[in-house]
């Protein structure tokens, strides 16, 4: 008869616990509702068009949707300042919408094991662990941006204004990281994010597989590609790299990896093919 309180206080307990979680996604998700609903204001669409020039290419529903997904965002990230860093207004919406662009036509999880985004002024150095022959070896590396799985995002504002102003480089160090982010919600970072449908996880697979090693062969023969070559480091940069030449190089990958551009515009439910018509 002892333990009867003890079970019943138990289940009070997670009776309470489960109340509590779903109230609180409820408010989040009526706190997000609300903001997707707003526009930005005028100096936040300025600094956009400043800094962005992707941003010109998004038909007006997909800026309206973009600004809504700004507004959640900066809401709910945390912004870190290093090296002598300022967090301004357009460095959070400047790095807010980017991310963004890859949540757009889809129902957003908002990067959810993503807190804080630390910026740098500058490329930046950081600590890198290599093994060689078996051999742990630790060193320095010069860094543009980098996204830890269950952690932040670090980026360097130089990189990530010079990658977003030329728009048709392949190169954008934002879309790069939180594409990494996408990558790592399922807990690997294997260049498999998380699909709609578990059938799809195949030809995702086959497509992506054949592409990277063909991208590998280019590399290894000094061959150009509308991927950058650093896609060939492993699968998971692969996914990355391909993203930026999805958003900024639609033509071209469009013509020269068809059923890549096709698996990307069906994951991400876009097709900037349309935008650069």
């Amino acid at each position: 008869m002892e333990g009867i309180p003890i079970a019943i206080g138990v289940g009070g307990v997670v009776a309470f616990l489960i109340v509590w979680r779903l109230t609180t996604i409820s408010r989040r998700n009526k706190r997000r509702a609300r903001l997707m609903g707003k526009s930005i204001s005028s100096d936040w669409q300025t600094m956009l068009i400043k800094n962005i020039p992707l941003y010109h290419r998004l038909p007006d529903e997909l800026k309206q949707q973009l600004h809504g997904l700004v507004n959640v965002f900066l809401a709910e990230k945390n912004f870190v300042g290093c090296g002598g860093q300022e967090i301004s207004d357009e460095v959070k919406v400047t790095i807010a919408a980017q991310a963004c662009m890859l949540l757009l036509n889809r129902k957003p999880r908002f990067f959810p094991k993503l807190k804080t985004i630390y910026v740098y002024p500058h490329t930046y150095v950081a600590k890198s662990i290599q093994q060689d022959n078996g051999l742990i070896v630790e060193g320095n590396s010069v860094r543009l941006g980098e996204s830890w799985q269950n952690g932040p995002v670090v980026l360097a504002w130089d990189s990530i204004t010079g990658g977003a102003r030329n728009v048709e480089d392949g190169q954008n160090v934002v879309l790069h990281e939180f594409a990494h982010q996408l990558d790592q919600e399922d807990g690997s970072a294997d260049g498999a994010p998380i699909l709609e449908n578990h059938s799809s996880y195949r030809t995702w697979a086959a497509v992506l597989s054949e592409e990277y090693e063909n991208l590998q062969e280019k590399t290894d023969h000094r061959r150009r590609s509308v991927i950058r070559k650093y896609g060939a480091t492993n699968p998971a940069e692969f996914f990355a790299v391909a993203t930026e030449a999805f958003f900024e190089k639609p033509k071209q990958m469009h013509k020269r990896c068809p059923d890549l551009y096709d698996e990307l515009k069906k994951y991400y439910h876009l097709d900037p093919l349309q935008w650069s018509q």
